[in-house]
């Protein structure tokens, strides 16, 4: 086990040279006029340059694979009426450049049927966001709704490719005769159904839907006829998709028709196309001020999310459950581990908690876990992370998609907690010699904090149950 972490660790450290190895050549190539015919440690250096970046390329012009970027992603895929069957990859992945020559092998044999494309996600941060790519390689298929592309699901070989996009054909070719679109345009132009995320907003059901409800909105004042609200609405409506997974809905995307519903445009002051203002609960509309494109739209609308939500609650470890959830569904998750309430007293317990509260509070953008033990009362955790016995409190940090973790070497106080995590993005955490498949021997009892008395731990001493390691094949962050 402990091999793979050796393995990850060196694939990121060979992705950090490569970058680096990149920005000297990329300065070199900007400096011709040094080169002379006496510089030859310059000549060689840009020839290797020019090697090394175009072997980190896994596909050209040549291949019948259509390389996809944030400038041509709109008009060749979103726009297109063809299958589109996308891969997200980065040019370090090992999985990646396994699955290289068969995507060009499935590309040539889809020719002319079903659209291939290929995705820098390394590079085009940006677009592999905007579609939640947590891994490489990650293969979308973009079928009749372009704005909710599926994952591709089949084996890596250009068979299985092949099969699976004729069989994504074949609905897509089932469902144009039977009369569904899959549209989820909001304009009537475009005749948007009733599965759309855009909401449609009127003069009827404004109110009730956006001033009367605790959901934040970001409403588009739009006219039928207006280029720049043609160009906006397929960002729109692939960022109110989006936003409606990422925040579980509660940032809502909505439009009006202002040459139709005249009250709101006028209640407004909509006095050119397209208008876009947020609604929060209590306050006062207020003009969207960001870029049009649907990365700035779920931008803003994730700041927005953050910025109203609650603190993430603070989670006693009481059982396998609170643990195992809380790390998983969170890219960071930092544990306390408190003296015993015996030697603080309830007013010292509580101190504690008070701190890593605010600290929940002060970094809930991150929407990182936090979680709390006693001293003792999960040993098996406090062993695997190299806390047990004493130093109380103690804090780790740990990354489960990276499976490292740091401890706090300094003060546990605001000002040391914030130092630590922030400290974080500079240095190196430490690869965890287990892994979730290792079976941790936990107690279970009922939370009680804060009370000045020991309490009997309940229940049965048990095992975690294992849970499967990475996804078989797939390249993490």
């Amino acid at each position: 086990m402990s091999g793979g972490h050796g393995s990850l660790s060196r694939t990121v450290h060979i992705r950090q040279r490569l970058q680096r190895t990149q920005r000297v050549c990329f300065r070199l190539r900007e400096a011709p006029a040094l080169v002379t015919a006496n510089n030859m440690t310059l000549i060689i250096g840009l020839l290797g340059c020019s090697l090394l970046l175009s072997a980190q390329a896994l596909y050209s012009s040549s291949d019948d694979v259509i390389e996809l970027t944030p400038s041509n992603f709109n008009k060749e895929v979103l726009q297109s009426d063809s299958l589109w069957l996308v891969e997200f990859y980065a040019p370090w992945c090992g999985h990646c450049k396994s699955l290289t020559p068969e995507w060009k092998k499935a590309a040539t044999a889809l020719k002319g049927v079903v659209k291939v494309g290929a995705v820098d996600a390394d590079q085009h941060k940006s677009l592999g966001g905007q579609y939640g790519i947590k891994g490489f390689p990650t293969i979308k298929l973009f079928g009749a709704n372009k704005n909710k592309p599926e994952d591709y699901q089949g084996g890596r070989t250009s068979q299985a490719i092949v099969d699976g996009a004729l069989n994504a054909l074949k609905s897509l070719v089932k469902d144009r005769l039977s009369g569904k679109s899959g549209g989820s345009s909001y304009s009537k132009q475009s005749g948007g159904g009733s599965t759309q995320d855009v909401v449609e907003l009127t003069d009827d059901n404004f109110d009730k839907l956006v001033l009367g409800g605790d959901d934040i909105w970001m409403v588009e004042f739009f006219a039928p006829w207006c280029g720049h609200c043609k160009s906006l609405e397929p960002e729109w409506a692939a960022a109110a998709s989006s936003v409606k997974e990422q925040t579980k809905g509660r940032v809502k995307l909505g439009a009006v028709d202002a040459t139709v519903h005249q009250v709101l445009a006028s209640r407004y002051g909509i006095r050119g196309f397209p208008t876009i203002k947020i609604f929060r609960k209590g306050d006062d509309a207020e003009d969207y001020q960001g870029g049009r494109s649907r990365g700035d739209i779920i931008n803003t609308a994730l700041d927005l999310f953050s910025d109203n939500a609650p603190a993430p609650e603070l989670i006693e470890i009481v059982n396998e459950e609170a643990l195992k959830k809380t790390c998983e569904d969170s890219q960071l998750c930092v544990i306390a581990v408190l003296p015993h309430i015996l030697d603080t007293g309830a007013s010292g317990r509580n101190s504690y908690l008070d701190v890593m509260r605010n600290m929940a509070e002060k970094y809930k953008k991150k929407m990182w876990g936090w979680l709390w033990t006693e001293a003792g009362a999960q040993m098996e955790l406090e062993s695997a992370l190299g806390i047990g016995g004493f130093g109380y409190p103690a804090m780790a940090a740990i990354n489960t998609r990276k499976m490292k973790f740091a401890l706090l070497r300094g003060s546990f106080s605001e000002a040391g907690i914030h130092e630590f995590l922030r400290s974080q993005r500079r240095r190196s955490m430490t690869s965890v010699m287990w892994t979730w498949t290792k079976t941790w021997a936990k107690t279970s009892y009922e939370p009680k904090p804060g009370l000045d008395l020991d309490w009997s731990r309940s229940g049965s001493l048990g095992l975690l149950s294992p849970v499967d390691e990475w996804e078989a094949g797939t390249c993490r962050y």
